[in-house]
């Protein structure tokens, strides 16, 4: 096996910081000394949706949705208190947690340095990161993790779901907490536009192509023809999101390490907070890890899609969203480095039904 199959993480994938930081300054250099290319990007807009960000969020999201198998949510029988875990986790506590923080943050800790109105826009951004719980990542940082690959497929599954009828209530609800109004038309128009239809393609394409070719063709070498689209469409959309942000960055350098201030603290107590559980209730080890990696990240590429579509490009509540994928990938490894290290915690189930502790250098590797 080559290296990226040996590590469970892609090259692109690994680095996304780095790859990030250098979009961030393309973008930026874009906006100071190439105005014209936003100024002409920001013509082509439609429902308040600027179509060449809307065509590379589609081309960020369809591959993940490819992946889902809705058809195997009928397996949630199996571990039902790991998925109540991490769904609970994703939807009852997170999207508070995220905007308790954002809030105590932004209007308390760092209130001296921010603008009510810019701290009540990072606290929108921070809830739409929190309301949106990652679907495709963690397949990665639960491989990463040894988790289950079919738990975490039906968690996935579920996920994605929930997100078409939970996201815009919640939103809407935080942000009304927030005084921040927004219409419920846009709302769930990003919503069926970023989530429905790219879940719809991706699962007939799935059915489809299974049906014509097999599942082993469609998971070992259908799958694998999209990793690196999904990665180049977030750095495009990136490049395009920060030649708007320019100006507010090169002004306030320092207001993106106050923003990622409380994304890390959430993704780590959300982790911890799942993974404690999962320890207290006697969850296998390989539920508890993608429980865990599962309820603390972020869908980010949801996120800066309705954040576009609600707010515009050039906002400060796309800012956060952004960040979000700046500080995701090297929070989420240490996190997966910890599950790791303590998996001598859990009890390993047995065929025969008995539960021993295994040691963390006995988990075996697993394969994607």
């Amino acid at each position: 096996m080559n290296k990226e199959k040996n590590t469970g993480i892609g090259f692109f994938e690994k680095f996304l910081t780095l790859w990030v930081l250098l979009c961030m300054a393309a973008g930026i250099l874009i906006g100071k000394f190439l105005p014209g290319i936003p100024a002409f990007l920001e013509r082509f807009e439609y429902a308040h949706t600027s179509l060449p960000i809307a065509v590379l969020i589609w081309i960020m999201i369809y591959p993940m949705m490819l992946k889902v198998d809705i058809p195997s949510i009928k397996n949630v029988r199996r571990h039902p208190q790991g998925l109540l875990i991490s769904s609970g986790t994703s939807w009852l506590i997170k999207p508070f947690l995220m905007f308790g923080l954002a809030s105590f943050f932004f209007y308390v800790v760092f209130r001296a340095f921010l603008p009510l109105a810019l701290a009540r826009d990072y606290v929108a951004g921070a809830v739409l990161l929190g309301a949106a719980p990652c679907t495709a990542m963690v397949f990665v940082w639960s491989r990463l993790a040894h988790g289950d690959p079919a738990h975490t497929l039906v968690q996935v599954s579920i996920n994605d779901l929930l997100i078409i009828f939970l996201f815009a209530p919640i939103v809407s609800f935080l942000l009304g907490v927030s005084d921040i109004r927004v219409p419920w038309d846009v709302l769930l128009f990003s919503v069926t536009a970023f989530v429905v239809i790219p879940l719809a393609g991706g699962a007939l394409t799935r059915m489809w192509m299974i049906r014509r070719k097999g599942g082993e063709y469609f998971n070992e070498r259908f799958i694998p023809k999209f990793s690196g689209v999904t990665t180049v469409g977030l750095l495009l959309t990136l490049v395009i999101i920060f030649s708007f942000q320019g100006d507010a960055i090169l002004n306030n350098p320092l207001h993106v390490l106050m923003i990622a201030v409380p994304l890390v603290i959430q993704n780590i107590i959300t982790a911890l907070f799942a993974y404690l559980l999962c320890r207290k209730l006697k969850q296998p080890h390989r539920i508890a890890a993608p429980a865990a990696l599962i309820g603390a990240s972020d869908f980010f590429e949801l996120s800066v899609a309705v954040a576009i579509t609600l707010f515009g490009a050039d906002s400060p509540v796309v800012l956060v969203a952004t960040v979000g994928v700046l500080t995701e990938v090297p929070v989420m490894l240490l996190l997966v480095r910890f599950v790791n290290k303590t998996s001598n915690w859990f009890p390993e189930e047995k065929e025969d039904g008995r539960e021993t502790v295994r040691s963390p250098a006995a988990v075996p590797p697993q394969k994607p």
